[in-house]
């Protein structure tokens, strides 16, 4: 045994190897947080040195990886310091590939397996060290591991270390959480020169203002650029402007997370003879070194999925990375030696920036997570330490779409489909669709379609960006993939094999997966069976609008070939602010949705208003929630419940829509109310009105009858009950509805809801009147309006004193010539009042 270790080539002198001895010494006590910088060797050389410690006793060492291709090239790189082949003691399984043998201790995977891992072993048999790189990403995979971790070490094996390893995280929280012991590491990093824009960038061109950047930044670098931008549209686009400009000088290569493995590799192993300009996504951002960068140009945004529990959806927003995240995209240039960094954005940008990235777990879809801890036992979030717990409208969502699919009872517990969706790496929408497949020519389609669903869609949109819906067309592509003929125009080849392979994979795993309620047999049913909350209906002449069960609208695009479907299985739609677009469908018969939900579609007799005859009509519906089957007109019934759907929509249109109100009644009680704001006067606002129509307004109506029966009520009798016998008593009195003019007339008084009382008068029958009528006691002075013999207006006047004694001898000299028949006397406050002309009198 000396002699192999002493074979083995030197690890490099890094700083995480002088701290070595404090990392051993707190994992031999319990589980440990490392913080290291960029640089450090973190990830490839601690599993090393952990290796042969006492209290591994000759256990594994599993490292948790977020991304594929950091998962091989850290497996890569440790076995090749360690002097073997990957698979010997280091070795690494990824989705589709697997580098592994009897002789692993180290074992590098990505999440969604060691999740598989767990639910097949909780204990994790084998297994001493448990570590988790790169942290601070905070994948919703990556915290929901460390859940069960946790429970896994509380439980069942108290043995089991836990090392949490990141270069930018707040270590606190997580050091109290496990509890565990930090180890900080400083990193062995280059220097970086950082340089800003002079504006910011528009965040709908990253492209175009990483390419303006370009030019200097080729001039100043030596060897390759590394160019960050948020995804695979403006990498393409920024790749196809570097090949015009510079094809003659350097290769612009691209990195996703997309691209087939074997092109990662290339990208991450090191240049060829020409520079490069490498143009890649944030899987660039942490844990892989790329050979030969050394300059960055950073767009200072990333595309992130937003879910929105309201609508089950998701969509992707482009948004600004967090100063954590710069500082982690700026290291790539300082991995090998002195670097440039320059960010597209201002520096008060970048002090605007959030600290840290927000974990995935706040903002996900969550129907992953909450199958998975079901097929664990836990059906409440509670159960489990979190470093940020799952927000419980997002938790309650994703149970709702189980429940939905079948894979939960009320009671939140995993049933046997359950069970069986758990095992396929795919979203629990897409393993329903796998677990129903029975008969082997139904797996092969079901295992095809969630193929389709689970990866990128292959067929490119067109610049302008229409493109078909049918999932039909994708299908065919992929047939013709397999048979080995051109594909159509449009459509990426890489995806294409991408999702055959991914279809052959979950055609293996449906084998042992088989449930016996439903056999999917057309691509309609498998979509339907995985969103059957988004079974849509067409709503419009134009067959471009429908609405999906859930009751929100989405959109086809203008030409495409799907439209006037009636009924459509919507797969993929982009959750907008006002209407989703519809982006992967196939169209669907009224039958198959009788078929597939007949047990969910409900049949009932609603009543609802008409705004053509502005009544309550009632219908006979069959729905499948807010999709409308089947729908007949009846006539309402005497027990019809109309009274809330009545006041409903007077609250909707307002009092006048339905009752002529001359509201002489309420503009009096508003008055006293403004006279007397401690009385007992009842609010008769309209707002007041419409807040408590159940209290004053329900009693005078009945079931069984429309909107006829409040035209034929008079409000001001309503409102009379409520105002009371002694109220409208002193209401005469103090504000009555009339005045008696000293001709012997009787003349009305117009009251307002928000004004003074007015009182329109000829003013020959206001004579002899030596002051202005007042209401109220006295506390109120009516406005008059004095009128010519012809019925218009003389004078508007508050003070009819004033108005005798001034104004009044002008009206005077110009109504007699023109009145000269009525009586115009010198002295108006003496005078005796009259409604007659001279000649009657």
């Amino acid at each position: 045994m000396a002699r192999e270790k002493a074979s083995r080539p030197a690890l490099p002198d890094l700083p995480i190897v002088g701290c070595k001895g404090e990392l051993r010494a707190a994992l031999a006590r319990g589980h440990a947080v490392l913080s290291a910088e960029p640089g450090s060797g973190k990830t490839t050389l601690v599993p090393l040195l952990l290796l042969d410690e006492p209290w591994l006793s000759g256990a594994k060492i599993l490292i948790l990886e977020p991304r594929r291709p950091a998962a091989r090239m850290a497996a890569r790189r440790m076995a090749a310091l360690y002097g073997e082949e990957v698979g010997a003691t280091i070795g690494y399984r990824v989705r589709f590939e697997r580098k592994v043998s009897a002789a692993t201790r180290i074992e590098v995977l990505t999440e969604g397996l060691l999740l598989r891992r767990l639910q097949a072993d909780p204990e994790l048999s084998g297994v001493g060290l448990l570590i988790f790189d790169e942290f601070h990403e905070r994948n919703l995979q990556t915290d929901l591991s460390l859940a069960l971790a946790l429970d896994v070490v509380a439980g069942l094996r108290t043995d089991l270390r836990l090392l949490v390893m990141s270069a930018t995280l707040d270590a606190d929280p997580l050091c109290r959480m496990l509890p565990a012991t930090e180890v900080s590491v400083a990193g062995r990093a280059h220097p970086v020169q950082v340089r800003y824009a002079e504006r910011d960038p528009d965040p709908r061109d990253p492209a175009g203002a990483c390419l303006r950047t370009l030019g200097p930044v080729l001039e100043q670098a030596r060897r390759d650029i590394l160019v960050f931008l948020p995804g695979r549209r403006e990498i393409e686009r920024l790749r196809h402007e570097v090949k015009a400009r510079w094809g003659d000088q350097l290769d612009a290569t691209a990195l996703y997370g997309d691209l087939p493995a074997a092109e990662q590799d290339r990208v991450l192993q090191g240049a060829g003879e020409r520079r490069r300009v490498i143009i890649a996504t944030d899987i660039a951002e942490t844990s892989l070194t790329i050979e030969g960068v050394d300059a960055v140009v950073d767009s200072g945004l990333a595309r992130k999925p937003i879910f929105d529990p309201n609508t089950g959806l998701t969509r992707l927003e482009t948004q600004w990375i967090s100063k954590a995240a710069a500082l982690q995209r700026a290291g790539r240039a300082g991995r090998l030696g002195p670097g440039l960094c320059h960010r597209a954005w201002t520096e008060q940008r970048h002090a605007r920036l959030p600290d840290w990235t927000p974990p995935e777990i706040l903002a996900a879809d969550l129907a992953g997570l909450v199958l998975e801890l079901a097929n664990w036992g836990v059906t409440e979030s509670q159960a489990l330490h979190w470093l940020d717990a799952p927000p419980q409208p997002h938790w309650q969502q994703a149970a709702a779409l189980l429940r939905q699919l079948g894979a939960l009872d009320p009671d939140g517990r995993i049933k046997a489909i359950g069970r069986h969706m758990a095992r396929f790496p795919a979203h629990p929408r897409l393993a329903h669709v796998l677990a129903k497949a029975v008969q082997r020519a139904d797996q092969r389609l079901a295992a095809d379609v969630a193929a389709l669903l689970s990866e990128r869609d292959p067929l490119r949109r067109a610049a302008e960006g229409g493109c078909s819906a049918d999932i039909g067309l994708r299908l065919d592509a992929l047939a013709a993939q397999r048979d080995n003929v051109p594909l159509p125009a449009g459509f990426d080849p890489a995806g294409m094999r991408r999702i055959a392979r991914t279809s052959f994979q979950f055609l293996r795993l449906c084998t042992d997966a088989q449930d016996h309620e439903a056999d999917p047999v057309e691509v309609s049913d498998c979509i339907a069976l995985a969103y059957p909350d988004r079974v849509a209906q067409c709503t419009s002449t134009d067959g471009r609008r429908y609405r999906l069960r859930s009751g929100r609208a989405a959109l086809l695009d203008q030409n495409d070939p799907l439209r006037g479907s009636p009924f459509l299985a919507v797969a993929g739609v982009d959750a907008g602010r006002r209407e989703g677009a519809i982006r992967l469908a196939a169209p669907l018969t009224r039958d198959a949705v009788e078929a597939l939900f007949a047990a969910q579609i409900r049949s009932a007799r609603e009543l609802h208003w008409d705004p053509g005859r502005r009544d309550i009509a009632a219908r006979r519906l069959r729905r499948l929630d807010a999709l409308v089957l089947e729908e007949t007109t009846v006539g309402l019934s005497a027990d019809d419940p109309v009274i809330d759907l009545l006041l409903d929509q007077i609250r909707r249109d307002g009092l006048a829509a339905f009752f002529a109100d001359p509201l002489t009644l309420r503009a009096r009680v508003e008055t006293a109310r403004a006279l007397e704001p401690a009385g007992d006067w009842p609010d008769f606002s309209e707002p007041a009105l419409l807040a408590d129509l159940e209290y004053w307004l329900s009693p005078w109506l009945h079931s069984g009858e429309g909107a006829g029966q409040l035209r034929r009520l008079r409000l001001q009798e309503v409102l009379l009950g409520v105002l009371g016998r002694e109220r409208a008593r002193r209401l005469e009195e103090q504000l009555p509805t009339h005045f008696e003019t000293p001709a012997g007339t009787r003349r009305q008084i117009q009251y307002a809801l928000d004004g003074l009382p007015v009182l329109a008068v000829p003013l020959q029958e206001m004579l002899g009147l030596r002051e202005t009528p007042r209401l109220a006691c006295g506390r109120l002075a009516l406005v008059l309006h004095l009128l010519s013999p012809a019925g218009r207006p003389l004078q508007v006047t508050s003070d009819l004193s004033a108005f005798w004694a001034g104004a009044y001898t002008e009206v005077k000299k110009e109504m007699r010539g023109r009145y000269p028949k009525h009586v115009w006397p010198d002295d108006p406050a003496t005078a005796a009042a009259t409604r007659f002309s001279r000649r009657r009198r």
